[in-house]
């Protein structure tokens, strides 16, 4: 159950250095790895994996509030997502092919057949209907943290996102068991994946200016401490 809080706003100086120190990480962080190469941080795509120094850094940035209520939260109509990129192809169906190994689509731009690792529990899959594509920050989550004062642009954006690490493919049924649990209320049974987890968690976070609890932040800290 999500308790109802009073939001308290980060002051002026603190945002501006935050944005400043996000700049900083993305403009001097190493690439991420590949599908061919998924050792690295998490989802194939242009977010760069962030350095763990950079990523601690960061999550001291991130305001700290408790948790907003989900009233008002509507999943479809408060973050549309999966809109269209071009043609019939849409967000879905462009993070399914980019992490994907040998993906073969049809005429409607549906993935039929390819390879897919899932970081999360380390899984390798051949059917498209055995993955799903996954909002690393949860968007029920991101409206109790700050997201429900978004305007609908905003939130469309976070949901539609190809830029940050924020769209992954990953196995199905762990998919669902994470729901929309914070890194205090889940993790990833890949513990090797927890540092990807963590930097990009926060980077996501800082990226949208949303809060954190002390709780999130202690286990976010926690899991940095498995980053080589």
């Amino acid at each position: 159950m999500i308790g109802e809080v009073r939001a308290v706003r980060p002051g002026i100086a603190r945002t501006t250095a935050a944005l400043v120190l996000l700049a900083s990480v993305v403009a001097c962080a190493v690439p991420r790895a590949t599908p061919a190469d998924p050792g690295g941080s998490s989802v194939a795509g242009t977010a760069p994996a962030v350095p763990v120094a950079e990523a601690r850094k960061l999550l001291g940035t991130l305001q700290v509030a408790v948790r907003g209520t989900l009233d008002g939260y509507d999943r479809d109509t408060k973050f549309p997502h999966w809109k269209t990129m071009s043609g019939s192809c849409n967000v879905r169906e462009e993070v399914l092919k980019r992490a994907g190994v040998d993906v073969e689509v049809n005429e409607d731009c549906a993935p039929v057949s390819g390879s897919w690792r899932s970081a999360y529990d380390g899984e390798t899959w051949q059917k498209p209907s055995d993955v799903d594509v996954d909002h690393l920050v949860p968007l029920a989550h991101a409206w109790v943290s700050g997201a429900k004062s978004w305007d609908q642009a905003r939130r469309e954006q976070f949901a539609n996102d190809l830029t940050r690490p924020q769209l992954l493919v990953v196995t199905d049924n762990v998919n669902q068991e994470k729901g929309d649990k914070a890194p205090d209320q889940w993790k990833p049974p890949q513990v090797s994946f927890w540092c990807g987890y963590a930097t990009d968690w926060i980077v996501v976070k800082a990226g949208y200016g949303l809060s954190i609890t002390v709780p999130e932040r202690t286990a976010l800290s926690s899991m940095l401490d498995h980053c080589r």
